[in-house]
């Protein structure tokens, strides 16, 4: 049975905060995401500005945006074929990568931009230069109070056998052979993916079929990125097609994106400053709802003896 965390039902939830209304504004055309890939400006380039934080060894000083770098390209053909292997074994996380690569958010480097402009943005910058670092080292995290965002993350990651490396390296199966360009936008990517097993904790869906859907949906407003939006709806109708069941599946997907569209981005937040704190008030701050459909629908399988990991796996090549 999928594992959950469970929420304060009686928490008063706080309202958006500007900063999220601007940039998701700003996005707003993604909801038509198979035509994200639209305008004029494929592979264009964007002001040089730098940032800089002191390091170790000195002041280091880095592009925001890199002279090199271009905005993603939209190629469904290409995240089609990494579709096909990632239906036939929903394990090969490269071939996910492959998708999400094929169907971007074209608008990172904009949205990082001005994130990156903002004295919330630097000081977030300047303190949290790689969380796997922060997220990995488990002796401090443990040291924070018992329930905790500290805590129930390090439950979370050393009950299912994970760590913040471990999705570098799968990432890095499928990004081997790509350029890494030192500035400002790769470190909001970095963020992005690092940040991935954090969501899991916060919004409550877990690592079976259904909650890696539903997490697909809520991603899409934190990450307007066409490839989790595509792929969370496959996954969703395959399994209202393969699947004989009284779950309110397809309900608990459309719940996720509800939700997600609340929510203050996971990658524009202190994340060393909100480890501390419970994990009810964290949930608070960043307007995190209850996933109530979901555990409805954990619920149902439960009593019906569906197994909501096996949902999707692995079918013979």
């Amino acid at each position: 049975m999928a594992s959950r965390v469970d929420f304060n039902d009686g928490a008063d939830l706080l309202k958006k905060q500007g900063r999220q209304s601007e940039t998701k504004g700003q996005d707003a055309g993604a909801s038509s995401f198979l035509l994200q890939h639209a305008g004029d400006n494929e592979g264009g380039v964007m002001s040089p500005d730098t940032i800089s934080r002191i390091t170790p060894t000195g002041v280091e000083t880095l592009p925001i945006n890199h002279p090199d770098r271009v905005r993603p390209k939209f190629d469904f053909g290409k995240g089609w074929k990494h579709l096909r292997i990632l239906v036939k074994d929903k394990d090969r996380t490269d071939e996910l990568f492959g998708v999400l690569d094929s169907m971007p958010w074209r608008a990172v480097g904009e949205e990082a931009a001005a994130f990156l402009a903002t004295d919330r943005g630097k000081h977030i910058y300047q303190t949290e230069p790689y969380l796997p670092d922060i997220l990995d080292d488990h002796a401090r995290l443990r040291q924070m109070p018992k329930g905790s965002f500290a805590d129930i993350y390090c439950n979370f990651m050393e009950s299912e056998g994970l760590t913040a490396a471990g999705l570098i390296e799968e990432a890095n199966v499928y990004r081997k052979d790509s350029a890494i360009l030192e500035d400002g936008i790769e470190w909001y990517n970095n963020r992005l993916r690092d940040t991935h097993d954090i969501l899991h904790v916060l919004t409550g869906y877990g690592r079976d079929t259904l909650g890696e859907q539903c997490l697909l949906a809520f991603l899409f407003d934190q990450r307007p990125s066409p490839g989790h939006l595509f792929l969370g709806w496959l996954g969703t109708l395959l399994m209202k097609m393969k699947l004989p069941t009284k779950a309110p599946v397809l309900r608990a997907f459309l719940q996720a994106r509800r939700n997600g569209r609340l929510t203050q981005r996971i990658v524009e937040q202190p994340i060393l400053d909100l480890l501390p704190l419970p994990i009810e008030e964290v949930r608070r701050r960043l307007n995190i709802l209850e996933p109530t459909t979901y555990h409805q629908a954990l619920d149902i399988w439960e009593g019906e003896g569906v197994d909501p990991h096996a949902l999707l796996g692995r079918q013979p090549a």
